[in-house]
């Protein structure tokens, strides 16, 4: 008993832990999976989190969990009748890749907001895990144009998004009040005053919402419509979502102009920046380490789409939402990894996507690695059981509190749909991956209980 408690000791302290390491305390938010709606990411509630080094540190040698008993365990916890129909899970030793559990764990499931690991590790593998997105203010055609040209960053923060709020999130966003600022001072001292200006939205092209996607998506704010040039992730005021974020974006840039006392005509529409355009002014998001934490931590669906795309233009692909499947597909294929996955966006919103719990142990078993430092956020970003995202108000039942702070996992919530994958301990320190998943779910909330308890159970074995 007391080898064991110590073993939950400090495997809670090391999950605790951000993979990247840095000094201090980062303000982060929380987001809830919605049942039965899809995830909407809305404005979370700032949670403190201290970051001092890695998670994955407690890994070690221990013995595998007794197979027999893990198996006797899960098998009882899948038949759940909570869960319905269509379940399938697995369970996997990190160091060696051997499955310890497996519940049907070739099965394609829908795998809703679980998708969002998939996209991680391919924008970490290929974009990399340092890179920033841009958002710029570029000249014109024309003697006294300019155009505000979109890098695909749904994190810019726009004119309602306080200093304070942005010194509050993680990672700290770009600010559009500080283009402004820049631009105007460049024009200054070019002793320009009055400009038009127009806006390139170019980088992201094709439909703006997936195959898969259904109509009330955006009408009931789950996400927005797709676009290189978005601000506060396409939310308006109220909280909707604008029709059209590109544009509501360039008038907000405008009207910020204005404030810094350039003279801006009263049209702004969009237009192709040209590739060789002389650059006034920039802002970057934060790092893509640092947004795959946030999308993975508050199951951001804009911020998912939008690193989707940064993978496909990286593996020069169309800029679409069907240029995104066949980047994963590369990318996977060349971790080692690639069956098993079938998406048609980066959220998870799609109803047609398919994932097998396989697929999912596989690339977080990858992301796990000592060989792949370059995406381990995908592990630090994975919210802790009881403490942060959304997994922040989940196991405090008698079935499975046992598992918080033990258990780190990406949630999945969609209509008849309820998975879980992530990571835990053992008690003897050895490090395993797991999915469960379900997609013909009876009873939304006790399915998510009967989730956190197999999650649990892995904790505990």
């Amino acid at each position: 008993m007391v080898r064991r408690e110590r073993w939950m000791v400090v495997a809670t302290l090391a999950l605790l832990q951000i993979f990247v390491v840095l000094a201090g305390t980062y303000w982060i938010t929380h987001d809830a999976d919605r049942t039965p709606a899809p995830v909407a990411s809305p404005k979370p509630t700032p949670i403190p989190l201290v970051t001092a080094g890695p998670v994955l540190a407690a890994a070690g040698d221990g013995a595998l969990p007794a197979k027999g008993t893990l198996t006797t365990r899960l098998t009882a916890a899948m038949g759940d009748p909570a869960l319905g129909g269509s379940v399938a899970g697995i369970v996997l030793d990190v160091a060696t890749g051997t499955p310890i559990f497996d519940g049907r764990s070739g099965t394609a499931i829908t795998p809703a907001s679980t998708t969002k690991l998939v996209t991680g590790l391919t924008v970490l593998a290929t974009v990399g895990p340092d890179a920033r997105l841009a958002t710029r203010v570029v000249r014109g055609a024309s003697a006294g144009s300019i155009v505000l040209v979109g890098g695909g960053d749904p994190t810019l923060a726009g004119p309602r998004t306080s200093a304070a709020e942005q010194e509050k999130t993680y990672p700290r966003p770009a600010s559009l009040a500080r283009l402004a600022s820049s631009t105007a001072k460049a024009l200054k001292a070019a002793k320009v005053t009055s400009v038009d200006l127009s806006y390139d939205a170019s980088l992201f092209n094709g439909p703006r919402t997936a195959p898969g996607w259904k109509p009330t998506y955006i009408p009931e704010g789950s996400v927005a419509p797709v676009s290189a040039l978005m601000m506060d992730e396409g939310r308006a005021a109220n909280g909707a979502r604008y029709p059209d974020p590109a544009q509501a974006t360039a008038d907000a840039f405008a009207t910020l102009l204005r404030k810094n006392g350039i003279k801006v005509g009263k049209d702004v529409d969009s237009a192709k920046a040209a590739p060789t355009a002389q650059e006034l002014a920039r802002v970057e998001s934060g790092p893509i380490y640092a947004l795959v934490e946030r999308m993975l931590t508050h199951s951001d669906n804009d911020l998912a789409e939008a690193l989707a795309r940064q993978a496909a233009i990286k593996e020069g692909l169309p800029h679409t939402f069907q240029g995104v499947p066949t980047a994963v597909g590369r990318v996977l294929t060349r971790l080692g990894v690639g069956g098993g996955v079938e998406v048609h966006d980066g959220s998870g919103l799609s109803t047609r996507n398919r994932i097998t719990p396989t697929a999912l142990a596989h690339i977080l078993s990858v992301a796990a690695s000592p060989a792949h430092p370059e995406l381990h956020s995908l592990i630090s970003g994975l919210p802790v059981a009881h403490f942060t995202g959304t997994l922040h108000d989940r196991y405090s039942k008698s079935d499975t509190k046992a598992g918080a702070g033990l258990v780190r996992a990406k949630t999945g919530t969609l209509n008849g749909v309820n998975t879980l994958a992530g990571i835990a301990y053992t008690s003897e320190g050895r490090l395993l991956t797991f999915a469960f998943m379900a997609d013909q779910v009876a009873n939304p909330p006790e399915a998510i209980t009967a989730l956190d308890k197999m999650a649990t159970i892995v904790s505990q074995s």
